[in-house]
């Protein structure tokens, strides 16, 4: 066939030495005729053509056998692992089933392939993948650990193979997907080796120049290095031989791309980096005395060498989170250079260098709380065995947890478990979710109640006609479509509440009635209602009569103003106070002014408002007429200064019956409900009306202004009192 699948005299070569060391390192773990059907299976794939080169160029089977290789000797993956890594191909490509892969070769690695091929549908997707909700959907898409295993295995075998690719835009591609995306995972995975060699790859294709540059110096400067380690360890030897411990010494010298960060972050060239190697002592310490001898020997080198206290790492007593266990050190070595040494066990430098987990969070890679506690469970397991078929037995707690959907331009958001089409909505704007009468999944249409899952796009359908309603609160999961709803509802019923309390009061201006907040607060308590927000709401839907309403109102008005009742009979010695001939001001409390002059021409001083019962003096004013003060007065020290020839006596005579406006100031902690229980205290008292009332909030107080009518001083002490005993209120005060 001419789509079959031909073998260079090369890669048969390379195939053929693979397969062999591969069965070599797999002695004992497979199947009976595992190997043979293997073989078999590809051979037949090759010949009908469902084996095909990459964009690459490179063999699928060599390309397979290679990812094998590197999985089973810098991951430690296992008979199952490496059967997916050969096989995933057939079942991407539709030459063998998931049920035919069962059927030869296990659950096992059915799991794993299955894991493999919904990734690789991720990727047909073309999600922004250096976003780290996109990692966190592969973790938890995959479901077995193995399969984020192989993807990384996979991916440092091509950046290996494509150095001499003359696809240029693929290989530049897969580099940033290197960099961004596997580079981490193999991070928090503890794959240290694997995670440096991807960062240094994809630094050498995306940043060609500073590669080379970086790697011209460290070649050129090795030597230098080299002599100058060895004059540090020596007597370093020296002395922990003398101290009888058994060890080994090793020089790391920094990978090109932590230079290359270093340098950018520093602003700094090559020359400018002072830290381009550590020393490494490992010893060979039994678990009872591993703390110890670490100990010793940072004790052996400070006395030897000048320490930065500054400097000190002790990851001995409090290991890191990820499991890390090390003591860093900085010393003074020759020629007065500053050298890092670092001091650990066997145990601590395997897993600082191998293990699992080991490095998820490592210098602030910042790692979700559910993938913390799977992945340090994966490393407490295997740190229990070096078998690691346990991880059969994880399955990813984040499936269960949250979810990853795509928006349709690619973008991937995060959502709580049983999120809807309705969440998603609101996810992206207000509006947007206030407007939603449904939404596409996958492009099939559905309602806003569908439950999303991971992997899903969605679009949004709305309609102007849509509003928000009470029972969405039950439809969405999030906390944050939640807010935006109540707080549309909210806005809603103002609105309409707003709408309903312009209609009324326009009905009652039509019917020539007055209107006044203290009056109407004293119907909506007697309809039944806590708040007036409430009220509105009822009547703008239409729960409620208005024409009721009025004529309640008009009751309440006539009720509180002593309008329509039958005038009480008074006795002879008040009936003098009461002679409807006198002309003072009408319904006005009558006041003796200088002695026995009554009928005079008054009116009450606005700075100080006098009402009846209060002290007060007259003060005639140019215009002839007679203003009356308080005698506590802010002005009156200075009217009797200035113009005591015009200050007259006065008393107030007679019963008080008119209404006067007091301003009361109020200052108060800014609880929940205080206004309410501002204006129920003043509604329960008769005559008293609540004219206005205007209160500002800063700073968790409040303070405002509350106008009310009242008719003495009486009741406006017992107003001030009953005030007073609200929770909340500190001080009020008459103005």
């Amino acid at each position: 066939m001419d789509d079959k699948l031909i073998f260079t005299e090369e890669e048969s070569k390379t195939a053929q030495a693979l397969w062999s060391e591969l069965n070599d390192k797999l002695e004992g773990m497979l199947q009976d005729d595992d190997g043979k059907r293997l073989r078999a299976t590809l051979e037949e794939a090759a010949e009908s053509g469902k084996l095909e080169r990459d964009a690459f160029g490179l063999n699928p089977v060599v390309n397979a056998l290679q990812t094998a290789k590197i999985a089973i000797e810098d991951i430690g993956l296992r008979r199952d692992g490496v059967m997916a890594i050969m096989l995933h191909d057939l079942v991407q490509g539709g030459y063998l089933t998931l049920d035919d892969i069962e059927k030869e070769y296990g659950t096992g690695v059915k799991t794993i392939i299955h894991g493999l091929v919904r990734i690789q549908d991720l990727y047909k997707k073309n999600p922004k993948i250096e976003s780290e909700n996109f990692r966190n959907l592969l973790l938890s898409f995959a479901e077995d650990m193995r399969v984020i295993l192989i993807m990384i295995a996979d991916r440092v075998n091509l950046m290996r193979q494509i150095r001499d690719t003359p696809n240029e835009e693929a290989r530049h591609e897969v580099s940033e997907e290197a960099s961004y995306l596997y580079a981490p995972l193999a991070h928090k995975l503890g794959l240290y080796q694997l995670k440096s060699e991807l960062e240094d790859l994809s630094l050498k294709y995306l940043e060609h120049d500073a590669y080379y540059e970086i790697k011209e110096d460290l070649n050129a400067t090795k030597r230098a290095r080299d002599a100058y380690i060895e004059r540090f360890i020596g007597p370093v030897k020296e002395h922990l031989e003398a101290a009888g411990l058994k060890f080994h010494i090793k020089g790391r010298t920094k990978s090109i791309h932590s230079i290359w960060q270093k340098m950018k972050k520093q602003h700094c060239g090559f020359n400018g980096i002072y830290d381009l190697f550590a020393i490494r002592i490992i010893l060979d310490s039994p678990p009872e005395k591993e703390k110890m001898q670490c100990w010793q020997v940072y004790s052996i080198i400070t006395d030897m060498y000048q320490p930065n206290p500054k400097r000190l790492r002790d990851w001995l007593s409090v290991p890191k989170s990820n499991g890390y266990e090390s003591l860093h050190i900085t010393v003074l070595g020759p020629e007065n250079k500053w050298v890092e040494v670092q001091i650990r066990t066997e145990r601590m430098d395997e897993i600082a260098e191998h293990g699992l987990a080991a490095h998820w969070r490592y210098k602030g890679i910042k790692a979700e709380g559910g993938l913390d506690d799977w992945l340090a469970s994966i490393r407490s397991a295997l740190e229990a065995g070096n078998d690691l078929e346990v991880m059969d037995q994880f399955k990813s707690e984040l499936y269960d947890k949250e979810i990853y959907v795509f928006t349709p331009k690619g973008d991937l958001l995060k959502f709580p478990k049983g999120a809807t089409v309705l969440d998603f909505a609101y996810h992206i704007h207000s509006k947007l979710g206030n407007t939603c009468v449904g939404g596409k999944i996958n492009g099939k249409n559905v309602s806003l109640r569908t439950q999303l899952h991971s992997g899903d796009t969605v679009e949004i359908n709305t309609s102007t006609h849509q509003q928000p309603k009470i029972e969405w609160l039950k439809i969405v999961k999030s906390s944050r479509a939640k807010g935006k709803i109540r707080l549309a509802l909210k806005e809603a019923q103002v609105k309409s509440g707003n709408y309903a309390r312009e209609m009324l009061e326009r009905r009652l201006k039509n019917r020539k009635i007055e209107i006044e907040d203290g009056v109407m607060a004293h119907v909506i308590k007697q309809m039944g209602f806590k708040e007036a927000s409430e009220f509105y709401q009822n009547l703008a839907e239409n729960k409620l009569d208005i024409n009721n309403i009025i004529d309640k109102y008009q009751e309440v008005y006539n009720h509180d103003h002593n309008l329509g009742e039958t005038k009480t009979a008074e006795s002879a010695q008040n009936f003098e106070f009461d002679n409807p001939s006198e002309e003072i001001a009408r319904n006005e409390d009558v006041l003796v002014i200088d002695k026995n002059l009554k009928g005079i021409d008054f009116s009450l001083a606005k700075c100080c408002h006098p009402i009846y019962g209060d002290p007060v003096f007259g003060f005639v004013t140019v215009n002839g007429g007679i203003k009356i003060h308080r005698t506590d007065c802010p002005n009156a020290p200075e009217l009797r200064k200035r113009f005591g020839y015009r200050i007259v006596k006065a008393r107030w005579s007679g019963k008080g019956q008119s209404q006067y406006a007091i301003t009361l100031r109020i200052i108060g902690n800014d609880d929940i409900g205080i206004v309410n229980n501002i204006t129920n205290v003043i509604s329960k008292e008769e005559k008293i009306i609540m004219r206005s009332i205007n209160i500002d909030s800063h700073d968790g107080l409040f303070s405002g202004n509350l106008v009310v009518l009242l008719e003495d001083t009486s009741k406006l002490n017992s107003l001030i009192k009953k005030l007073r005993t609200i929770k909340g209120v500190k001080e009020v005060r008459r103005l």
